[in-house]
């Protein structure tokens, strides 16, 4: 008995030794270099209904991307960005109070969080999946910079039908370039980033225009947390 104890806990120690290296590996070279596909392209790829679908995406360095299409996304998926770690806690606490009180689970995750699911890990729901999702969140926060971690979020969210990154979404919504979006067009986009498959920027119903008028009001205070004020 004693022999097959230290038999596994030997093969544990090995596995996580390799987890912890294999995840490093494919972690901090992001920091430079931009992933070239995410887990959740992958996904949308293989699950296609018609050979017809095709990726939408087109990187932009964080020199071209529009400050406010940044505060915009700041502002309605992550307040806290600038000064949080990678977790949301008080939010995290408010989703589990909200779970007690039998309510349905409200999303908690920060923007760090996103670009660690996105990037690394598969769709669905589940504890096992939601642990590793902590772990990669933690290195992308230990070796990527905040600018880089926002930089790679505008690239890689989904904003329609295989539609991802910031000027894929300008083009396929608006018919132009990030470079051109207005500060309300980039709240709409910002704004439709719960459910980017259910809302329309280019055609905007009442509660997206009311949740983009309160984006734009909310920039203001994210731009003064972004400086320290």
């Amino acid at each position: 008995m004693n022999r097959l104890l230290k038999s596994l806990i030997k093969f544990l120690f090995r596995f996580g030794l390799v987890f912890i290296v294999v995840t490093i590996i494919i972690v901090v070279p992001f920091r430079w270099i931009n992933p070239p596909v995410t887990m959740v392209m992958m996904d949308r790829w293989l699950s296609a209904p018609n050979e017809e679908f095709r990726l939408q995406q087109q990187w932009l360095n964080w020199g071209q991307i529009p400050k406010h299409a940044a505060s915009a996304v700041m502002a309605s998926e992550d307040q806290l960005f600038v000064v949080h770690h990678g977790f949301d806690f008080s939010s995290i606490i408010d989703s589990l109070k909200s779970l007690g009180r039998g309510k349905k689970l409200r999303g908690a995750s920060t923007i760090s969080q996103q670009v660690a699911r996105n990037v690394y890990l598969w769709t669905g729901r589940s504890w096992f999946r939601k642990g590793l999702e902590v772990w990669f969140t933690v290195l992308i926060e230990l070796t990527w910079s905040k600018q880089r971690i926002l930089e790679v979020y505008l690239n890689i969210a989904e904003w329609g039908e295989g539609v991802f990154g910031l000027e894929a979404a300008s083009r396929y919504h608006f018919g132009q370039s990030a470079a051109r979006l207005t500060p309300m067009q980039s709240a709409l986009l910002a704004s439709s980033l719960p459910s980017p498959l259910k809302y329309n920027p280019a055609n905007p119903s009442q509660y997206l225009l009311e949740r983009s008028r309160w984006n734009l009001e909310q920039q203001e205070w994210i731009t003064g947390v972004s400086q320290g004020k």
